[in-house]
Order: structure tokens, then sequence, then C-alpha cells
């Protein structure tokens, strides 16, 4: 099906909601969200944060800290940690890095990723134009998921790793919602993402956190907050000369206010496991697949 006849059998209200994005002053919204978000306001934080919980049907007995007047910003809120033990971690070769829903995985098609319906988008692209680097996931495997307003926003490891390079790639900040990413053509690779490549068990991986709409800004354990600021020009940090080593299910990053992930495996076998499917909720820690 062509782009144009894809467009016109979606809904209108949805296709309205993708035309008014690209007209809104996406930059200016989030600088002023990350403002806001990273504010401590007191009384008028905990009422946003209330707010916000009733709103998503945040699942606040999770938290390691249920009380929502304990936060100094809504930032920390958005960021906060869970229970011990609330996330247990299965025995797979690659679990599932995070709280959210599956928006596509499978195998990458020579250098082909899947996006939705009528969209694909190249592994160059969404590395910020490094095609050495995209080609050692030619033929791979990906998985893309989507974390709502109301899920955990922590980013933990899929397997461990040892950290190799970050990049982070400025770009538009369309929201990454379902109705988005079936009408914005190439919109994980369109959007301000940072990259992270780590060397695996099986070869070299990379976990891509992409930017959207009011997401302030996102960080790594290992760098803390990447942007602000946003120079307008691809960064890269290379860390040959550390060694800077994560355990499966250890945290690797986070989002000051929501987005997507996009994980990138070399080519061999990989069996997603056989619930996974799209739109599907799933949990960090739960079996994401197997690499035999």
């Amino acid at each position: 099906m062509s782009r144009a006849a894809d467009a016109t059998s979606r809904p209108l209200a949805e296709r309205l909601k993708v035309l008014a994005q690209h007209l809104l002053p996406k930059q200016a919204l989030t600088r002023f969200a990350g403002v806001v978000a990273g504010a401590r306001l007191g009384a008028w934080t905990t009422l946003n944060i209330r707010w916000f919980i009733g709103r998503y049907g945040v699942d606040m007995a999770e938290a390691a800290n249920d009380d929502p007047g304990a936060y100094a910003t809504f930032n920390d809120f958005f960021t906060r940690e869970l229970k011990a033990g609330v996330r247990p971690l299965a025995s797979a070769d690659l679990v599932c890095p995070v709280d959210g829903a599956i928006s596509q995985f499978g195998a990458i098609e020579g250098e082909r990723i899947f996006q939705a319906k009528g969209h694909h988008y190249s592994a160059a692209a969404l590395l910020g134009g490094d095609s050495a680097l995209a080609a050692h996931f030619h033929g791979g495997h990906f998985a893309t998921i989507y974390l709502s307003p109301r899920d955990y926003h922590r980013i933990h490891m899929p397997c461990e790793g040892r950290l190799l390079r970050m990049t982070h790639v400025p770009g538009d900040l369309f929201s990454v919602n379902p109705a988005t990413v079936r009408g914005v053509p190439g919109l994980f690779a369109r959007n301000e993402r940072v990259v992270c490549v780590f060397d695996g068990p099986h070869g070299v991986w990379a976990q891509v956190l992409v930017g959207a709409t009011i997401v302030g800004s996102m960080a790594t354990t290992w760098h803390g907050v990447v942007n602000p600021p946003r120079p307008g020009v691809v960064r890269d940090w290379r860390y040959d000369d550390r060694d800077i080593r994560l355990a499966q299910g250890a945290e690797m990053g986070r989002f000051l206010l929501g987005s997507t992930v996009v994980l990138l495996f070399t080519r061999g076998p990989l069996r997603f496991e056989p619930a996974w499917a799209p739109g599907v909720a799933v949990r960090l820690g739960q079996a994401m697949a197997q690499r035999r």
C-alpha cells in the first residue's frame, strides 16, 4: 500500500492530530516542560503529581516511595525508583529493559527496520548516519518498546555489556504515541535520540533512547544528563579507555518524561518470546528472547 493510501485509511481524527504536530513549536514546548518538570514548586508540584497519578493510573504501590508529597520535583516523581524485588529477572539471554508496550519487533530486512504499516527506516539513519556501525545490524534483529506516561521510566540492560560509545543525535521532537508512529514516516530516525552501543555475550548491540515532545531530557548512569544542551550537531563519546560494564538488569539510563527505546542486535539465531506481539504490555525483567 502506498503512503498516500495508508494515510487516507487512518481515521480523520488521528490524521489531524499528526498534522497538528507538524505545526506545534515542539522545541519550545519541550524546553518549557523541562524547566517546569525540574522546578521545586512545593504544593503546586505535589498537586501536579497527584493529578498525573489519577489521570494516567500510575501504580504507586510499586514505588520505593509511594508518597506523592515526598518528591521535590516532577522529574523526581517521573523517574521514581521501584521497590526492591518487584521486577525479578527472568532466566533468558535477553530480558525486557523497560516497562511499556511492544511497538514492533522482528528481523531487520537488510538494513530496513519496520516502524508501522507502510513505514520503514534504515539502521544507518537511526544511528545518526553511521553506516559502519549500522552494518553490524544488517540482517539482524530489532525490538521497539513504547513507554506510556504511566510507566516506570528508568531503562535497564537486556543483557550484560561493556560500553563502547554513546552518540547524541539531534532531531525532531514528534510524539511517539502509536498514532504518530503510524502517521510520521521514519519517526524514530527523525526524532532526537541517544544511541548507546555495547559489546555483549553475542557481539555488538545497541539501545537507542528516542526523545519526543516534552521529553525534557535523557540521562545515562555513566554520563548523567545528555540533553540539554542541544547544540544541534551530532555529539559522540568513545569509551575505549574506560572499562564500563553493566550487568543484565542494571539501570543504564532514564527518560525525564517518557518515550521509546529501540534495541538492535546482530544477525544470528534469536527467538523472541511466543507471547510477544505488537501492542502487548511488557515489564522490565520479563523474558524477551533467546539467542540460541
